[in-house]
Order: C-alpha cells, then structure tokens, then sequence
C-alpha cells in the first residue's frame, strides 16, 4: 500500500504494554516522512521532465519527418532541373548541328555557284580574247596590242549579290 509524506506524518501508533518511547517514535516517523517527501518530490519532477523530453522528442520526430520529406523533395526537383536543363542543352546541340550543316551545305553551294561562274566568265574571257585575236591577225597589228593590253587590265570580281560577276577594268 502507497502511502503519501502527509500520510506517514499522521500515522498513529497504538501502545502497548511495554510499548516505544513515543518521543523516539515521532522523530523517526518525521525523518521517514522527510525522506519519503523528498523521494516523492523527485519523483513528480522526474515525471514532469520525462513527459517534457517525450513532448519534445515527439516535435524533434515530427521536425525530422518534415525535413526528411523536404529534402527527397529538394533532391527530387534538382533532379528534374538536371534533367530538363541536359534535355535542353541536348535540343540546343541538336539545332545548333542542324543549323551548322545548312550553313555548311549553304556555303559549299555558293563556292560551287561561284567556281562555276568563274570558269564559265573565264571561258567566255578566253573565246573573247580568241575572237579578238582572230580578229586581229586579220586587221592591224597595233590593234592586236592594244586589244592583248585591254584584256590583261580586266579583273572579274564576285557580286554583292546573285546574279551576273561585274567585270570592271583595273587603273594601270
């Protein structure tokens, strides 16, 4: 049976014949009491302070459970920025090769445009320059000169634009 410090103070103990000295009783009884109340106020704030640490590891848990969920979230959305940003870089390569290949395809066309233009004027130069000189041999010699110089002064120049080279004289 549990008995209190207020309890063991006011416990009465009978006589008996030959009994105890009651004066010696009482203080034994005061130093139980003394030594029980301490015990039983040690172990009120023993209970107090285990219901504080099981309250306070209950929000450490929660806190814990909270910041576990927060960073697999973290994780999860760095991961789909690592990927987006990759897929990303992967379509920006991608045109920029498809890109680069036009531009290529482009321009090779346009040297062969051109080389092509410049063998077709050279050509045409050349029938010219054979007409003359044909042309010549049968007319004046000082002629033939004048014309071979004239020929010689000519420089073909690519456009600024498609279409026809521009044929202009150099100053000599």
């Amino acid at each position: 049976m549990s008995m209190t410090p207020v309890e063991v103070r006011h416990q009465h103990l009978r006589r008996g014949l030959f009994g105890y000295k009651r004066r010696h009783v009482n203080e034994l009884l005061d130093q139980i009491a003394d030594s029980f109340e301490l015990v039983w106020r040690e172990r009120a704030e023993l209970t107090d302070r285990i219901e504080q640490l099981d309250a306070d590891l209950a929000k450490h848990v929660e806190l814990e459970g909270l910041l576990r969920s927060t960073l697999i979230s973290a994780e999860r959305a760095a991961q789909e920025q690592r990927e987006r940003a990759r897929r990303e870089a992967d379509t920006i390569i991608g045109e920029a090769h498809s890109e680069a290949r036009v531009v290529t395809r482009e321009a090779r066309a346009e040297t062969e445009r051109l080389t092509g233009e410049s063998r077709r004027i050279t050509a045409l130069l050349r029938s010219a320059l054979a007409l003359v000189e044909e042309t010549s041999s049968e007319t004046d010699p000082a002629t033939e000169t004048e014309t071979e110089e004239h020929v010689e002064d000519t420089q073909i120049t690519a456009p600024p634009s498609p279409g026809a080279p521009e044929i202009r004289r150099l100053a000599g």
